[in-house]
């Protein structure tokens, strides 16, 4: 194999390797977040009511939050019930309501509480829920490096046997 040609499979074995190896520990990294992610739902014992959940919320009827997309569709259970009660005003809006009436209003204290709670609340779901979607990430780019790792390692050691050896 001449100089340029090892140098070419010398580098292609190399980063093959380099993913190869950083491929499985992405994909072990992004499936323990995953049951992490998993866990953590399973502790907060989170079920979705029986009865009363919009039509688009419906099929998550006594279910219990357990994955990503399930802590999504509660935020948006949530974001409905705040909307509800707060009149579709936010914490921030309630809060310059509140001042703007003097700080003493006593039910637009109880409604700020209410409205930081359901916000912080939904804010916690939508964080599990984007932390779902990055392990799926995470872990498809972990198997896409490791067959690109392998797919270069084959091509190192293809060019290292076609090549005939000169000094």
């Amino acid at each position: 194999m001449n100089r340029p040609h090892r140098r070419t499979g010398a580098l292609l074995g190399t980063v093959g390797t380099a993913l190869a190896v950083a491929g499985p520990v992405m994909v072990l990294r992004g499936r323990g977040g995953r049951k992490e992610i998993r866990a953590e739902l399973a502790d907060q014992r989170i079920t979705f009511p029986e009865r009363g959940l919009p039509a688009e919320l419906a099929p998550h009827a006594g279910r219990r939050v357990e994955t990503g997309p399930d802590a999504h569709a509660y935020a948006e259970f949530i974001r409905g019930n705040l909307a509800h009660t707060t009149g579709g005003r936010t914490y921030a809006e309630i809060t310059a309501e509140l001042y703007a009436a003097g700080g003493e209003d006593e039910k637009l204290l109880e409604l700020r509480q209410t409205a930081f709670t359901g916000q912080s609340l939904r804010a916690s779901l939508m964080s599990a829920y984007q932390a779902w979607h990055l392990t799926t990430l995470v872990t498809g780019l972990g198997a896409a490096l490791t067959g690109l790792g392998a797919a270069l390692v084959a091509t190192a050691a293809a060019l290292a046997e076609r090549s005939p050896e000169h000094p």
